[in-house]
């Protein structure tokens, strides 16, 4: 016989999952708001007002620095604090697929995490010239981001696509430049280019990056 689950139990659980719906709809209105009027113009307040729910409930959700850290987390990954990007759903499966697959399905997953996130990229950059707490939290994504080309590098190694580098990070470099979300904010929110065209551009960048640098 399986014991009933006690009221007590079941009202922690319904907590539990109240508050975590509140924090999403606190993230998405500070992703949004961050993303539309920039870092400095959005208060506390306003992002309460979007999300439905009080000061002082956004107050405990965090800082105005780490909603704005959450919120490029959530919309670029789709999770918050993930130590890798090959951890999250936005990877899930890719390095499951065969090799004609695998850069076409890497290429696409980050040109749409890009096209989700250059805007709240470029606020976070901006906003670390003058915050403290967005600085240090952007240094660490910055490693994070590194880590994540290391091991795609590693990755293009092991299955033949590139020769081994003498130099594995200068590698990783480049391949976090042709895929970074400043190329994507360039060229599709400043020269307009739609997100077909710049995935097609990224993919044909990379197929040409890693053919010149193939056995």
């Amino acid at each position: 016989m399986v014991p009933e689950e006690s009221p007590r139990a079941y009202r922690s659980d319904l907590r539990t999952a109240q508050a975590a719906q509140t924090r999403t709809r606190i993230v998405s209105a500070a992703a949004e708001l961050f993303a539309t009027q920039g870092y400095q113009a959005t208060t506390l307040a306003a992002i309460g007002r979007a999300a439905g729910v009080s000061v002082e409930t956004v107050k405990a959700a965090g800082s105005k620095a780490s909603l704005l850290v959450a919120a490029f987390e959530v919309v670029f990954a789709g999770v918050e604090s993930a130590p890798s990007l090959a951890d999250t759903e936005v990877a899930r499966g890719v390095f499951a697929l065969p090799d004609d697959a695998f850069v076409d399905a890497v290429v696409g997953q980050i040109a749409g995490a890009n096209q989700r996130g250059y805007a709240l990229w470029t606020v976070l950059l901006g906003a670390s010239a003058s915050d403290p707490l967005v600085s240090t939290a952007l240094a660490e994504i910055l490693e994070h981001r590194r880590a994540d080309y290391r091991m795609l590098v590693a990755e293009l190694v092991r299955r033949g696509i590139v020769a081994p580098p003498d130099d594995a990070d200068a590698l990783a470099d480049e391949l976090s430049f042709l895929m970074s979300p400043e190329g994507c904010q360039q060229l599709v929110a400043q020269s307009g280019w739609t997100p077909k065209r710049y995935r097609t551009w990224m993919s044909e960048s990379v197929l040409g990056w890693a053919a010149a640098r193939g056995r």
